[in-house]
């Protein structure tokens, strides 16, 4: 089968979408984003060929069964799978630690022990059909209980946590850079066997599903061509013609989730973008934020760590504010000083958090503005796209500013400009 792939290599995540030759998509990846960009591009990738393997498998056992329970079966298949791949990464990590203890000292090793058993057995709770998890990252699902840990189990046996933390640290880069990649057809013949055990309700024969699940690990995905987009393009080992400008790919990759787009508004970690698209999706007008960060995913970022808050958390805590604090700055060397000043002055954090996301978003009206405005539809894409709070500023702006226009929000915004990077690479060979 030829396939077709686009990386979309982020500041901060890299995505990559895997599509056939009838520009049906087969598989989606992401990773968090490295210092070794080959690395995430080329974990990313392996993401997107697991996803398609899953897309195969439920065309194959879609022939042995039309019952609701299938979609249900998909996803503890890939749950499954998804939880082996963690514990594999999370032995990893504990074998990793241990190999930086100086002089093997015992209290440490047993300290580390103790932390990563524990972990282990929590594991099996966060990877269940509604779960939430706050995190699909590894290093972000690990690295928040090893800390937590490290403080509780630290205190108990002795051993300091900053000592604890520091090992993690040594080791986490060098695991993330190497996650597992034997052994899934495996993990896919003994997951499903399980679930068919656990699930006969489903009332499918194990030995033809089995059969459907070899088929669909056998079928050559063969990488017909490949084009990069992001961020960190230029890294890419690609030739000049594989690589396509975020621009472009944004707004074809809006263009083939919404038709009728005609305003696309990216918020990626590094820069905001207004993109105007014709009919086609070919780009007819842009406007770029300038090299300052200000109103990014990464100015988002800055904050979280101020407030000593995961990135994920911002959104909620932001949603549940009774008023909204004015923010005079979007800077990030000044954002620091006025949140301090916020907070001494005894507002709340999530009253704090709401001015921000408004003058995020405030900011990126702006650049739309220069851009040529709103036209209908607009589509909301980038992974500040899948922040709720966010999302309820920029409604309510371009309501006041442009009246109802319809506002398109895809759960798979995140990889929108990988989308349109792998339609790049399907027309240069179908075209």
């Amino acid at each position: 089968m030829k396939c077709y792939i686009g990386i979309d290599l982020g500041s901060t995540t890299t995505k990559a979408v895997l599509m056939d030759e009838n520009a049906e998509i087969l598989g989606r990846g992401i990773t968090n984003s490295r210092s070794n960009y080959d690395t995430a591009a080329s974990v990313a990738k392996q993401e997107a060929r697991l996803g398609a393997r899953l897309t195969l498998f439920r065309r194959g056992i879609s022939d042995l069964t039309k019952i609701a329970g299938i979609d249900d079966l998909m996803t503890d298949l890939e749950l499954s799978i998804r939880h082996q791949q963690f514990l594999e990464q999370l032995q990893d990590l504990h074998d990793t630690c241990v190999s930086h203890v100086k002089n093997n000292d015992g209290a440490v090793v047993e300290a580390l022990a103790e932390i990563f058993n524990r972990i282990g057995a929590e594991s099996t709770a966060m990877f269940v059909r509604g779960a939430e998890r706050k995190s699909d990252f590894f290093r972000d699902i690990a690295g928040g209980r090893v800390m937590k840990l490290s403080e509780e189990i630290g205190k108990q046996s002795g051993v300091g946590f900053d000592t604890l933390l520091n090992l993690y640290d040594k080791s986490i880069i060098d695991v993330e850079n190497r996650p597992p990649e034997a052994g899934l057809s495996e993990k896919f013949r003994a997951g499903l066997h399980r679930l068919l055990a656990n699930s006969p309700e489903l009332s499918i024969d194990e030995t033809a599903a089995q059969k459907a699940l070899s088929l669909a690990l056998d079928a050559e995905l063969e990488e017909e061509y490949v084009v990069g987009t992001g961020y960190g393009r230029v890294t890419l080992p690609f030739p000049k013609e594989h690589i396509r400008s975020e621009i472009l790919c944004h707004g074809l990759g809006a263009h083939l989730m919404y038709p009728e787009t005609r305003t696309v508004l990216d918020i990626g970690g590094q820069d905001t973008k207004a993109i105007q698209v014709d009919g086609a999706g070919i780009v007819e007008n842009f406007q770029m934020n300038d090299r300052c960060a200000a109103g990014c995913g990464r100015y988002l970022g800055y904050i979280a760590d101020e407030m000593n808050m995961g990135l994920h958390e911002l959104g909620p805590m932001a949603l549940k504010a009774t008023k909204t604090v004015r923010i005079n700055s979007t800077c990030t060397v000044f954002a620091g000083a006025e949140l301090r000043d916020r907070l001494a002055l005894g507002e709340k954090r999530e009253d704090i958090l709401a001015g921000l996301h408004r003058a995020i978003v405030l900011r990126a009206m702006s650049i739309i503005s220069r851009s040529g405005g709103v036209a209908d539809q607009f589509t909301f894409t980038g992974g500040v796209a899948n922040n709720g709070a966010a999302v309820k500023e920029l409604k309510k702006l371009v309501v006041e500013n442009y009246g109802d226009v319809i506002i398109n929000i895809d759960p798979e915004s995140i990889y929108t400009g990988a989308l349109g990077a792998a339609e790049f690479a399907r027309r240069a060979v179908i075209n």
